[in-house]
């Protein structure tokens, strides 16, 4: 058989080490969010009595000025915890850009058409990521303590990005019942090598 080529045998500890290097910078992530959000993450059925009043749904996809398979269930929680006078504010954060789908006020609409008041909605339009979300809640709507609402992939980072901010967090997980395996395999796999990572530099930041 034909030997390795010397370029070949250089490459192989180059591959190897990066390998090695991502599945460092993975675990390191995954494990920070963890700790970040321990304690701190409930279901939708077991928000406790002395939860905060202030609710916030993290935006997701929408289309045609309908909700999509994973804000929808999300705007369900905050609609059933507003509804069982667990909540007196709810905050829809998201992109609220044409091009995103305008998804701060399909969100708000959703909520109004579901019972809850215009005037127990705040927008903010500029939530085009969690950690925005997060910075906003603080530092333009003067969230001291809420829970934030989002499937469970995501949540953890979630309460770990808010707590950063000065925001006292409590994760309440949706329900994704309608989402594809695909779509769940995607974003699991966006959350653990990307979203994670950065956000572990998004909270450093934010402490300084």
């Amino acid at each position: 058989m034909p030997l390795r080529s010397p370029a070949i045998r250089r490459l192989i500890p180059v591959i190897l080490l990066s390998v090695i290097a991502v599945e460092a910078v993975v675990t390191i992530a995954s494990v920070w969010m963890a700790v970040g959000a321990r304690g701190r993450v409930v279901q939708a059925s077991e928000i406790p009595d002395d939860a905060p009043r202030t609710m916030i749904v993290l935006g997701a996809k929408v289309r045609d000025g309908q909700v999509g398979d994973y804000v929808g269930p999300r705007l369900d929680v905050a609609v059933d915890a507003y509804r069982s006078g667990r909540v007196d504010r709810i905050v829809v954060s998201g992109n609220d850009a044409d091009s995103a789908g305008n998804e701060v006020r399909v969100m708000r609409a959703y909520l109004q058409a579901h019972g809850v008041p215009s005037t127990r909605i705040v927008d903010d339009p500029l939530g085009v990521n969690t950690n925005a979300t997060c910075r906003r809640a603080a530092t333009m709507y003067d969230v001291r303590s809420a829970m934030i609402v989002t499937q469970n992939f995501h949540v953890a980072r979630a309460v770990t990005l808010c707590r950063a901010w000065d925001v006292d967090a409590l994760g309440v997980v949706a329900p994704c019942d309608r989402c594809s395996p695909l779509s769940l395999v995607r974003n699991q796999l966006r959350e653990a090598l990307g979203s994670r990572p950065r956000a572990v530099i998004d909270t450093v930041r934010a402490r300084r």
